[in-house]
């Protein structure tokens, strides 16, 4: 049926719906719902189930779904992810795809980027799905197993990836504890009852909905989660002498000399003057009996986490304890760790208690978990950069919703400058003069390192401004609101490029809208479009720069130090408009580095996964490396 046809449609029913009263309205949806049991095809209760919700919140919420809006929802009803930019109202537009698949009773999932969105989306579009019928719950991390069980129940849940996928391992653990009981007792039940702390709390997966659907599906892929349990207490005694030794030694191994670093890979291995130097540097009495491969094993190991893993960039020291930031959002990563030994490697870098080493008990991937659902959709303000990843790994399409007013947003173009401090000088003079003028200003940085250095320069030059980063994110929704009122300058990590709306008043409108600065390119141009996508909504005006420099950390990332460098000595011979291009030509490269890692980990775990069931094992709990 052709787009157009389908919307004069849902409006025409609207229309004829907004004659009818709750009662005989939520009659209509219990309706749709025995005809959705009836038949896996959903598409044709879409016009009837759109304009139900059309009208339950205009009653509810006084809110009206926009054409763009319907066209978003149809999207995702077919499976699709909607590309929406800042502002054109995700939230709302997620209530369409939700209801419809919600009403077989088989549980819509809504993942979102946090527990705080989870429970706000939920609280505010609550009135509306309960108006027509339906329960809502929400899962998040403080929750006990049967307050989890509960919000699972309901026709639609509200949670993040993270707690969907740490359940489902949870879940599927303890049905191989039950299991081995019954083996062991023997019969159906085995003589033990099955205590309700070891019932599932998800139901069988149905349909799950991606808010970010990028930031989960494609950044957040290469990041298993994990279950862990303790391992053996001589052994985690031993691992511990050998990540503070190694981490200890780490300054003394050179580059091409003592080892070869693929960043294709970013994986370390030593040079044979690499291994005669671990074994010639003297160690512990306590490593006496630990062989030399894995000595190079761990070597290597601290090696990688001293290039790799920066702190304020990372993860950041909370409480004693190392804890993961998100690369693509800047949020603090809850309940994750690195496996493979780099979290503890981290530990011993950083000087802090190393967490007894463990052996994965349960591990699942975004990819897999995701794929464990009959129906997903997603959407978000960057995906069609990335629509042969979402085509090729997840086999859904990608369909870019034009905005309801025609955006006014000007790009600038893009400024380059010698050093770094040349940049960060730009970048307060520019403020400081757009300050002047009342328009509130959005600065983006890297890392929460670099957001406090352009703090310190703002600071002395007399700047009120506000820092949102992973130190901040109890105040992340408050600073996020404001950072478009009169006069107001907010510095940040991608935090600010996901979640909470910045709105503007009519006055700051008149005054050009918010201008928003990127201090330096990702390793993703979709990131970048993220923060610059927090102003000009809902045809709002608003202006963009970006700022680069030859030191910037792209380059490195993208060619390796020393071909940087050679860039570098030949920076007086070269105009700017090479060095964007080479900024560019980077970019390109790490994402299709990054591409290739995803593609390699989702095969060679679907050749593991194939590997353990012909051997008769699970391949969730029974995970050998």
């Amino acid at each position: 049926m052709f787009l157009g046809s389908v919307i004069s449609q849902i409006k025409k029913l609207a229309k004829e719906y907004s004659q009818w009263d709750d009662a005989h309205l939520s009659g209509l949806a219990l309706d749709l719902g025995f005809e959705s049991r009836q038949s896996d095809d959903i598409t044709p209760l879409i016009p009837r189930g759109f304009a139900l919700v059309q009208v339950a919140a205009s009653r509810q919420l006084g809110m009206q779904h926009y054409d763009c809006q319907l066209q978003g929802g149809y999207a995702m009803c077919r499976g699709n992810v909607a590309e929406m930019r800042t502002g054109e109202g995700k939230t709302l537009t997620a209530t369409l795809p939700m209801f419809v698949h919600a009403l077989a009773g088989r549980g819509a999932l809504l993942a979102t980027s946090n527990d705080y969105l989870a429970e706000r989306d939920a609280e505010e579009m609550a009135p509306l799905y309960k108006s027509l019928g339906l329960t809502i719950g929400v899962v998040t991390q403080s929750m006990s197993r049967e307050q989890r069980r509960a919000a699972y129940k309901c026709h639609i849940t509200y949670g993040t990836m993270s707690e969907f996928g740490f359940d489902f391992l949870r879940d599927h653990s303890k049905q191989r504890e039950q299991q081995q009981r019954e083996l062991w007792y023997g019969g159906a039940s085995g003589g033990v009852a099955e205590s309700a702390d070891n019932k599932p709390v998800h139901r069988e997966p149905h349909f799950l909905l991606l808010d970010e659907a990028d930031s989960i599906l494609i950044d957040d892929a290469r990041t298993p989660l994990i279950i862990s349990a303790p391992n053996d207490s001589d052994a985690q005694q031993q691992q511990m002498a050998l990540y503070q030794w190694t981490a200890k030694h780490t300054d003394s191994y050179a580059e091409d000399e003592h080892y070869w670093y693929d960043r294709e890979k970013r994986s370390v291995d030593l040079t044979p003057e690499g291994t005669a130097m671990v074994r010639a540097i003297r160690k512990p009495a306590e490593l006496a009996g630990v062989g030399l491969l894995e000595m190079y094993d761990f070597v290597e190991r601290a090696i990688k986490v001293a290039r790799d893993f920066k702190i304020d960039r990372d993860y950041v020291i909370r409480d004693g304890e190392i804890v993961i930031v998100d690369e693509s959002t800047g949020r603090i990563a809850e309940g994750r760790r690195w496996s493979r030994g780099i979290h503890q490697a981290i530990e011993a870098k950083e000087k802090v208690e190393i967490t007894l080493d463990t052996t994965t008990s349960a591990k699942i991937t975004v990819q897999s978990f995701v794929s464990r659902f009959p129906y997903i959709a997603g959407m978000t303000g960057t995906a069609h950069t990335a629509r042969k990843e979402f085509k090729k790994i997840y086999h859904t399409g990608v369909q870019v919703i034009p905005t309801n007013k025609p955006p006014q947003r000007i790009d600038h173009p893009i400024k380059f400058f010698h050093t770094e401090a040349e940049k960060f000088q730009q970048v307060v003079d520019d403020v400081a003069e757009i300050h002047d003028t009342g328009r509130p200003i959005l600065i983006g940085t890297r890392s929460i390192a670099k957001s406090e250095q352009l703090s310190i320069l703002l600071r002395d030059a007399g700047i009120e401004h506000e820092v949102l980063n992973a130190r901040e994110v109890e105040r992340e929704a408050q600073i996020v609101e404001s950072a478009g009122e009169f006069a107001r300058v907010t510095v940040a990590t991608n935090m600010a490029g996901r979640g909470t709306d910045i709105k503007i008043n009519a006055h700051v409108r008149e005054l050009g809208g918010m201008h928003v600065i990127g201090t330096e390119m990702h390793e993703s141009s979709r990131i970048d479009q993220q923060l610059f996508g927090r102003c000009g909504r809902q045809g709002d005006p608003g202006t963009v720069q970006l700022y680069t420099s030859a030191e910037d950390k792209l380059l490195e990332s993208a060619f390796g130090k020393q071909t940087a460098e050679r860039y570098r000595r030949t920076l007086k011979t070269r105009i700017a408009s090479y060095w964007i291009s080479l900024f560019h030509k980077a970019q390109r490269k790490l994402e299709n580095q990054h591409y290739r890692s995803r593609r390699i980990l989702m095969h060679s775990e679907k050749q593991l996964s194939k590997a353990q069931r012909e051997m008769g094992l699970d391949p969730i709990l029974d995970n050998f490396e």
